[in-house]
């Protein structure tokens, strides 16, 4: 253990010293996402003071609190995982039913965000038990907090999409019909079948963040619509773990501005060209101008025809 970590550990118990950790609780701690520094003083605490750790992968909890010089032994260390936390759980509330203390630890960020833990916290509730958080990193809040969103604006965290491209193309559509910000989360081997089914929602910008709070750290604001052609650009943007924020939706244009400016573009420009600058021109989704054109052609042809 450094002696920077030792000095963290020690200005912990501290802080600490004053709160009450009630025994048979269950204590859901937020790790770090990347950077082993942004371990909060009291997950330290509570992570020395529990009598088990249930966690998302033993092997990867170990060499976290080998890191902070908190080794346990195997005996305390207990898997609860997507596929058996419902198992886990009951394994949990015997521990509680004991008068133990258990943390619970996702592999990175705030348990049961996109993680496991939601349901071992209901299971702990629905028994009775006391339930303690102890906040810290997140890839959601750190990747709002350089979006440079408006401190009035909502936001709706959607995590991971749907892996079928129909499904997400699905997803995208409603996601396009909300105004408000949205955050959402995308492995490497996707992102970019999720940048391409992003481009649909054209000029909107989207702040992306790529390894957040690790070494190779990078964040871009760009139009969904140039996001693959972003991703492209450098063979190393798509790899790591992505946090992408959608911004708000601008203010919808009237419907009679995007016809008028459809209808002044399309009679002296192809139709995709009048399109892309009516969507520059309005902020309105490409798609939705792109359908109004279609139908607004005809007219216009046979309108000049007459002429």
């Amino acid at each position: 253990m450094s002696a920077s970590f030792a000095l963290a550990l020690r200005a912990a118990h501290e802080a600490a010293a004053t709160q009450h950790y009630p025994q048979a609780a269950l204590y859901v701690v937020a790790t770090p996402i990347g950077n082993l520094a942004d371990i909060g003083l009291r997950a330290l605490h509570v992570l020395q003071l529990v009598d088990a750790v249930a966690c998302e992968d033993t092997r990867h909890t170990q060499s976290l609190l080998r890191a902070y010089g908190l080794e346990r032994p195997g005996a305390q260390l207990m898997a609860a995982h997507q596929h058996n936390e419902a198992e886990a759980a009951q394994t949990v509330l015997a521990r509680l039913q004991q008068g133990q203390r258990v943390a619970y630890v996702s592999d990175a960020g705030t348990p049961a965000l996109s993680d496991p833990g939601a349901r071992l916290v209901a299971a702990a509730r629905a028994g009775g038990f006391a339930v303690v958080p102890l906040p810290g990193a997140s890839s959601v809040t750190t990747a709002l907090s350089v979006a440079g969103i408006a401190d009035d604006a909502a936001f709706v965290f959607m995590g991971f999409l749907p892996s079928k491209a129909g499904e997400r193309d699905a997803a995208v559509q409603a996601l396009e019909a909300d105004p408000r910000a949205v955050v959402l989360l995308e492995a490497p081997h996707r992102i970019e079948a999720l940048a391409r089914a992003l481009a649909a929602l054209g000029a909107r910008p989207v702040t992306v963040g790529r390894e957040l709070t690790k070494q190779f750290e990078e964040i871009a604001t760009v139009a969904a619509q140039e996001l693959p052609s972003w991703l492209a650009a450098q063979a190393t943007r798509t790899r790591g773990e992505f946090a992408l924020v959608v911004h708000p939706a601008p203010a919808q244009a009237a419907p009679q501005e995007d016809l008028r400016v459809l209808k002044l573009l399309l009679p002296e420009l192809p139709l995709k060209t009048a399109v892309r600058l009516a969507a520059e021109i309005t902020g309105q989704p490409r798609n939705a101008l792109y359908a109004q054109a279609l139908r607004l052609k005809p007219q216009q042809d046979e309108e000049a025809g007459e002429n």
